[in-house]
């Protein structure tokens, strides 16, 4: 347990394997006026065991450990009411599971190398209802996964499923899913789109309500899987 009052900031958990890294991470987040590390598990099994009994915010999810994998985890939580928002963090490179905890409901993934401000960035992120899915790693990791996107041969059949999904929303509200798909943040969007930036959380709101989505990861997801952002493989 850390020193400080869980009232008094993010009260976070870590899940990893490796004891050291654990180490390192609480070491910096311990040090912040704002977050509190109220635990940490060495596995799935037994982060979920603890977070029964354990109220927190954000979760660092590592995603390979044993007895229950970060994914499975993820999953699991997820179903739980009231549960924390959940970060997976993979080496992406040699990690095939981050896509997969992503569409299990994770709030975003992070690589493991990652320096201590984009940590603390993200962290804050998620806890806002935001989610740690930049540009270019949202196109690295899609990339990486785009076997699992429609085939050429399957567009037009995607095509109709897609004008389907989408059907509940405006034209504006297209045009905003879209840039949440591309990854752009609500600033950018309204810069791009010529709206006032609460309009765009406006926009946003209605989405996520009308399309029945949990957050924004989930509608980068969409915006994929329905053909509005286009993915290529890389030559």
């Amino acid at each position: 347990m850390s020193g400080g009052p869980a009232e008094s900031g993010i009260r976070i958990v870590l899940v990893d394997d490796q004891q050291l890294v654990r180490a390192g991470f609480r070491m910096v987040l311990d040090a912040q006026d704002d977050m509190v590390v109220v635990g940490e598990a060495g596995d799935g099994r037994a982060a979920l065991d603890l977070l029964a009994r354990t109220p927190a915010d954000v979760v660092l999810m590592d995603i390979r450990m044993p007895r229950l994998d970060g994914v499975a985890a993820t999953r699991e939580l997820l179903r739980r009411p009231g549960a924390p928002r959940v970060v997976v963090l993979t080496t992406f490179d040699l990690d095939e599971y981050a896509f997969a905890a992503l569409k299990a409901g994770a709030a975003g993934f992070l690589l493991k190398d990652a320096g201590p401000h984009e940590l603390l960035a993200a962290i804050r992120a998620v806890h806002r209802g935001d989610s740690v899915i930049a540009p270019s790693t949202t196109r690295r990791l899609l990339d990486h996964f785009v076997a699992d996107l429609p085939s050429p041969g399957e567009v037009e059949a995607a095509e109709a499923a897609a004008a389907e999904r989408l059907s509940p929303l405006t034209p504006r509200e297209v045009e905003v899913l879209t840039a949440v798909g591309q990854g752009l943040t609500n600033t950018e969007i309204a810069a791009t789109l010529h709206l006032a930036e609460a309009t765009v959380k406006t926009h946003i709101g209605r989405i996520l309500a009308k399309l029945d989505l949990r957050d924004r990861v989930q509608m980068v997801m969409l915006a994929y899987e329905t053909g509005l952002v286009e993915v290529r493989p890389r030559s």
